[in-house]
């Protein structure tokens, strides 16, 4: 369905969680909003629980980030549904804690590598161009996560994310390379690795883009957001332990429905303009709940190291 009136967004994994809640904040401000989703029947029945309207402020479409081809038909899918595109979210992800063996994209690449980063950064790539010609302020959101941070409290706890020198990557990332820096699989590492890819991607498209297309690049971490799908693949017990944890001991906690109006307001809201920031609303969640620009890991802001990650995953994804 073509809709011309309305600002549209992309939002992906908005079947559940945090994507789920900032789909339907968008809707309340009057937004159409693409739910780019893996499971179509899942998305739908997960709309109309948290009461999206469906006449004319929404439609679903299949993608699974994890492989290539998906993204690469969704892309030809949305341009093929005749929308324009004002923004796009890329806040799907998947995390596994508990493998031993890494599970492997269509490509041969470690899932959630694949999945997290590899299928974000080539979407985001494609669609810079449908982004280009909005009308409006377009602007390009990737989700971030305080344990890409080993600076902060919630980023201290091992494994801690490290790229090393992307041997991994320079290498093709499939079997028997499961790791971005070519080391032993480590499923919670591979997912916080994954992570600070996310955020290398989001100054790397500031830096390469923005002054010549206009587009607002940033990334944000809405709060812990303990009782998320996200945590779907942990250990019963952390699934029940880790909210309480979150709410009466860190004070860290935040619901689903507030992070996905935060995500909601840094998509539409004038004040989140600014291109290359990283938005966060801090591990103590005061009462104003106001925001702040912060500073990423060393990482993350290693400018060197996200200029090779991205020739690497350009090359893996296959657009160098």
């Amino acid at each position: 369905m073509v809709q011309d009136r309305k600002s549209t967004v992309v939002i992906t994994g908005a079947s559940s969680g945090v994507g789920l809640y900032a789909a339907k904040a968008l809707v309340e401000r009057g937004w159409y909003v693409v739910m780019a989703c893996r499971d179509i029947a899942k998305a739908q029945l997960a709309a109309q629980s948290v009461g999206i309207p469906h006449q004319g402020s929404y439609t679903i479409m299949h993608i699974d980030l994890g492989s290539l081809e998906s993204v690469r038909q969704f892309v030809n899918n949305f341009r093929a549904s005749g929308n324009s595109l004002d923004a796009l979210v890329c806040n799907a992800a998947i995390y596994m804690p508990l493998l031993k063996e890494p599970l492997r994209s269509p490509e041969g690449f470690e899932l959630s590598v694949a999945t997290n980063h590899l299928g974000h950064f080539l979407l985001c790539n494609l669609m810079l161009e449908d982004l280009k010609k909005s009308s409006s302020e377009p602007r390009l959101v990737i989700l971030g996560t305080v344990t890409h941070n080993p600076d902060e409290l919630g980023g201290k706890i091992p494994p801690r994310p490290d790229l090393g020198d992307l041997q991994g990557f320079a290498e093709g990332f499939k079997e028997p390379i499961s790791m971005i820096d070519g080391k032993k699989f480590e499923p919670v590492k591979a997912y916080k690795d994954s992570k600070v890819c996310n955020v290398l991607t989001m100054r790397e498209l500031h830096r390469r883009y923005h002054e010549s297309t206009g587009i607002a690049f940033s990334s944000l971490y809405p709060g812990c957001v303990a009782e998320t799908p996200l945590f779907r693949n942990h250990y019963p017990l952390f699934q029940k332990i880790f909210p309480l944890f979150q709410k009466y001991i860190t004070g860290g906690y935040v619901s689903q429905e507030l992070a996905g109006e935060r995500v909601a307001a840094v998509v539409a809201d004038p004040e989140y303009n600014q291109s290359g920031a990283y938005w966060s609303w801090g591990n103590r969640q005061k009462k104003d709940g106001k925001s702040f620009v912060q500073k990423v890991s060393p990482q993350a802001r290693d400018d060197e190291k996200g200029d090779r990650t991205w020739e690497l995953s350009a090359k893996l994804v296959g657009l160098a």
